[in-house]
């Protein structure tokens, strides 16, 4: 009984060593087209809306709606740390926090000043002050900008299944 109690504590642990933690994101362009970088899910580049056309249809919605959308603007920050969210810019100074859909892949850290395509869901949310600050945060805002954080804000917010970046 202690051999085979031996042998399968062995096998554990060899089994554990030659486990591969295969990661969850990266930052790669899941496919190269003519000159285009997608970044998760690939997607048509027809019937994209601009972002003045967007941000009148979030206008017209409240925290508890989505929208399927797709539309193009300028990235505006991207996230420091690993390239997990960036900012389009939307008429009138607006801009929409689009996040990448299950955490399931990166963009570029370099994307600001960039026109990209984003596919998925526009909604709004009513974003807490602890989540406000660790974007900013990841921004790389100064300690006073983030402790000048106080209170919750209604925001423009998308989840991006797939990005495209035209060159």
């Amino acid at each position: 009984m202690r051999q085979f109690n031996i042998l399968i504590v062995t096998f554990m642990v060899f089994s554990a060593c030659m486990a591969q933690n295969k990661p969850l994101v990266n930052a790669k362009a899941s496919q190269i087209d003519g000159g285009n970088a997608y970044f998760g899910t690939h997607f048509a580049d027809a019937d994209v809306l601009t972002s003045a056309e967007m941000r009148g249809n979030y206008e017209k919605m409240s925290t508890k709606d989505t929208m399927a959308s797709k539309f193009s603007g300028l990235v505006t920050e991207v996230c420091k740390v690993k390239g997990c969210w960036m900012k389009l810019q939307l008429e009138d100074g607006k801009e929409t926090m689009v996040k990448f859909k299950d955490y399931g892949f990166f963009v570029p850290k370099e994307l600001v000043g960039k026109e990209v395509i984003v596919n998925g869901l526009a909604f709004v949310e009513e974003m807490n002050v602890k989540d406000q600050r660790h974007y900013a945060r990841d921004a790389g805002k100064s300690d006073e900008e983030i402790a000048a954080i106080i209170n919750a804000e209604t925001k423009y917010a998308f989840e991006a299944d797939g990005v495209l970046i035209k060159e």
